[in-house]
């Protein structure tokens, strides 16, 4: 399974009270890693919107094992856990500068036309794109 991964360096703005991330901000971080891995993979999400369509969020969970402090570095891996034809679902794994887990989390999405937010079968609206998710979620 091909593995996404980009260095976050969390931005003072982004910690609660408590001085661990805000909780809010994961969901944020897992949507740069989405977009990573796109680029990645040799796509991008402007073309697809050119071409009328959109891919919006139908479910996102987090679970959350140990909070992010301030100067911690952090390391975001973003893999592709299931490439339906109709629905992706994206895995992410935080990591703190120390490599032990911190955040866990999924999200699934649907391709849908912009106009009407109708879904479309993403492997023939976007063959090459998905033949891409397709290698990558079995590497």
């Amino acid at each position: 399974m091909y593995v996404s991964e980009q260095v976050i360096v969390p931005k003072y703005f982004e910690f609660d009270m408590m001085g661990i991330i805000y909780h809010a901000h994961y969901l944020g971080w897992f949507e740069l890693g989405r977009t990573k891995l796109c680029e990645d993979l040799g796509f991008k999400y402007i073309d697809m919107e050119r071409a009328g369509y959109i891919s919006p969020v139908h479910e996102m969970n987090v679970k959350y094992h140990k909070g992010i402090t301030y100067g911690d570095e952090v390391i975001l891996q973003t893999r592709i856990l299931d490439n339906g034809g109709v629905k992706t679902v994206y895995g992410y794994e935080l990591f703190n500068g120390e490599g032990t887990l911190c955040v866990e989390g999924k999200s699934s999405h649907y391709v849908v036309r912009r106009e009407d937010f109708k879904p479309v079968a993403f492997k023939k609206v976007f063959p090459e794109w998905y033949a891409a998710f397709d290698r990558a979620s079995k590497l």
